[in-house]
């Protein structure tokens, strides 16, 4: 691949996501092309058949590669699943000359022994994310190099997941005859496609729905505080419908992303909508009241465990930037007024157009492209900002994002009665 390109790859639960990107001069990402595939062997955000999750893969780095004129050979993945887990942990050193200028180097080192921390025999750290700094008993310092001390501490946000399910991911990508470059938690490249750094200094809670899980990340003076995954999406939404109008699962998919809304509202209360049996009998008719039932239902369980994370971090109140959904899942019209009536927390939807140049497809709008674009930025950042010897302590900054580093910043209408088709 050319320098001043970066391919990322989001394995999700119903589809497979491959997106080459150009950065250009004013340091905008140009989306040069988008490969999509079914997605079958992934459960809940985590790979369970490795030849079916390769196949999806090969098929849309092919549909990309096609489309871009490029031969694709490194990747950025993201990972995701029920199985992360995060913590808050931190960690001291002594200075090897006291009262001395803190470097770089000791930071590195802190953040670097971080790396070693005893996780459980079936896990591997995933990320570790710096917080803030203490300095021989001073609190709250967000930049320590240049400061003087003799023992430095600091809290950190770390992230792990089941070495299992990270090798399920890497086996994927090398039977499709890729090279993996780095694995990304999902909700961090998302945000990077997605929020604002005034919204990350103000506080905020991303939120990517997708079609396995929902993934959560919290930020607030720049810094990721918190991340969790709740083992549900869009597809517990789609199971919901099938099994509730007795229809099948691509019917109940197509019912709930033509005619889904998380809340109802008075000219959907009339609507129905046929859908053909497969015997070819009469058309079954569904009411669109009951559908935004079935739907309402089960978003407001997401969101309550959502309220209960958000609680849990102790960050709840000091949110100036409220909640912004992402994901394929987030396109449920008028699920931003759900979200608001559950937490009571101030939600939009978020476009991944944050980093991405004015002339870009509109296609690209869509919430499920999130995680894509994030994890090419990521990459970017990676490899332009630091290279390739970039050191795990230094790649945590540019995943934490404090804004000191000197580091490159990282509704219905239409007739009563509807045709399904």
């Amino acid at each position: 691949m050319e320098n001043n390109i970066c391919v990322g790859i989001d394995i999700g639960t119903t589809k497979v996501t491959a997106l080459v990107a150009k950065k250009l001069e004013e340091g905008k990402l140009e989306i040069i092309a988008v490969g999509k595939a079914p997605s079958y062997g992934v459960v809940r955000g985590q790979v369970q058949n490795v030849r079916q999750t390769q196949e999806a893969i090969e098929k849309a780095v092919s549909i990309a590669e096609a489309s871009s004129g490029q031969t694709i050979d490194e990747v950025y993945v993201g990972i995701a699943g029920s199985h992360i887990r995060s913590s808050q942990q931190m960690h001291v050193i002594n200075m090897q000359e006291p009262n001395t200028d803190i470097t770089e180097d000791e930071v590195q080192r802190l953040t670097r022994e971080m790396y070693n921390t005893a996780v459980g025999p079936d896990e591997r750290i995933i990320h570790v994310l710096p917080q803030e700094y203490t300095i021989d008993g001073q609190t709250n310092i967000l930049e320590p190099v240049g400061c003087m001390g003799s023992r430095l501490s600091a809290n950190f946000h770390v992230i792990t997941g089941k070495i299992q399910a990270a090798k399920m991911i890497e086996e994927s990508i090398k039977r499709a005859g890729l090279t993996l470059k780095n694995l990304v938690l999902e909700p961090i490249a998302s945000s990077a496609a997605v929020l604002s750094e005034k919204e990350k200094e103000a506080g905020v809670v991303l939120v990517d729905i997708g079609g396995g899980t929902t993934d959560i990340a919290i930020f607030h003076k720049n810094v990721i505080r918190h991340s969790a995954v709740i083992p549900f999406g869009g597809q517990v939404i789609t199971n919901d419908i099938q099994h509730g109008c007795h229809i099948l699962e691509d019917q109940a998919e197509k019912l709930k992303t033509k005619f889904g809304v998380a809340i109802s509202v008075d000219s959907t209360k009339h609507q129905v909508v046929s859908i053909p049996r497969v015997n070819g009998g009469q058309p079954r008719q569904i009411s669109v009241q009951t559908l935004s039932e079935i739907i309402k239902c089960r978003m407001g369980e997401i969101f309550e465990l959502v309220d209960m994370e958000i609680r849990a971090s102790g960050y709840h109140g000091k949110l100036l930037a409220g909640i912004v959904l992402t994901g394929g899942g987030s396109k449920l019209r008028h699920i931003s007024q759900l979200a608001e009536y559950v937490t009571g927390i101030d939600t939009r939807v978020g476009e991944p157009i944050e980093r991405l140049a004015n002339n870009f497809d509109a296609e690209l709008r869509h919430p499920l492209f999130a995680t894509g674009i994030g994890l090419c930025e990521m990459g970017f950042r990676f490899e332009q900002t630091l290279g390739k010897s970039a050191k795990p302590a230094v790649l945590s900054k540019l995943l934490g994002g404090f804004s000191g580093m000197n580091l490159k910043e990282i509704l219905l209408g239409g007739p009563e009665h509807e045709d399904f088709n």
